[in-house]
């Protein structure tokens, strides 16, 4: 299912927000038409396109158009779109069958900036909310491992990975997930400070005044003593292009291409020496380029595990 509002691009001067794009698609019409004929099978799809409507409207969203058996609206945070796409589910399900056919919708979502112009919605966002629309099965709600880390809510679905895809227009693989609204508590549950129960991996690293935080928009850390080097270690034991820290999926992943080996501590284990291998980072721990990491008084990086 491609964005319906593609077209003409909105002029530059058009300011950016932060919106919850949400598609839900109706699964289950063609038979029904087939089956009742044009005029009967229109009346059951809008009393499903009806409920989707009072949703949006009870967790203040707004419809940007109706196209068919497909409607795109906006909220203004992720915890209103998630809210919104698990309820819109319930409340179609509940729908009995016609004429010995049940609808079902298929709802996918995506957060950050989009530009809204002349009463419509444009950009990126758009875009990746449609392609998770269109990932989804009946009964589904697919959105991103990105839009889920801006969620404040304390009590939400469980929530389950399904893989890493690609998505045109997108230099990066997109963390593809599924909210399970059917095993979903009170969502209207909210409590300050509470962390929400998905959390997206990141890695800091330290080494002298250098100190990183790796997340899913930073590439390869490269590590070596060329001064090309993302961070360039000083130790002569170091070889120029001695290694770099991957993140792959929600691991990070140590990988050595050094003369002298690479030698990593993780705190409470014993130290592992790589040699044109490659390990994964758990918990913190310390980095030896060229010698081991459990010397004192020499150039070290130490690294921790964050979420």
């Amino acid at each position: 299912m491609e964005s319906k509002s593609n077209g003409v691009l909105p002029p530059m001067s058009s300011q950016q927000t932060s919106l919850c794009v949400l598609f839900a698609d109706v699964s289950g019409s063609t038979r029904l038409y087939e089956k009742l004929g044009d005029a009967e099978a229109l009346r059951a799809v809008e009393r499903c396109l009806n409920r989707i409507r009072r949703v949006i409207d009870g967790h203040g969203g707004r419809v940007i158009k109706t196209i068919g058996d497909e409607v795109m609206t906006t909220f203004p945070t992720v915890d209103a779109g998630i809210q919104a796409a698990c309820e819109m589910q319930h409340r179609v399900t509940d729908l009995p069958p016609v004429s010995g056919v049940k609808l079902a919708i298929r709802v996918g979502f995506h957060f950050g900036p989009a530009i809204e112009e002349n009463d419509d919605v444009f950009g990126d966002t758009v875009n990746t909310a449609s392609r998770m629309a269109g990932l989804a099965k009946a009964g589904q709600v697919i959105t991103t491992a990105e839009a889920l880390t801006s969620l404040t809510l304390a009590v939400v679905p469980e929530i389950r990975e399904i893989d890493a895809l690609t998505v045109k227009g997108k230099a990066e693989d997109v963390r593809v997930c599924e909210v399970l609204w059917q095993e979903g508590a009170d969502l209207t549950m909210k409590a300050a400070g509470i962390a929400p129960v998905f959390v997206i991996a990141r890695l800091f690293v330290k080494y002298r005044d250098t100190e990183l935080t790796l997340d899913s928009a930073h590439g390869p850390l490269t590590l070596g003593r060329d001064m090309g080097n993302e961070i360039v270690i000083k130790d002569q034991r170091a070889s120029r292009n001695h290694a770099r820290i991957e993140r792959r999926r929600d691991k990070f992943v140590l990988v050595d291409q050094s003369t002298n080996g690479t030698f990593l501590r993780i705190e409470g284990e014993n130290e592992v020496v790589l040699k044109r291998e490659e390990m994964i980072l758990r918990g913190h721990g310390t980095i030896g380029f060229g010698h081991s990491a459990l010397e004192q008084g020499i150039d070290l990086m130490s690294f921790e595990v964050l979420g």
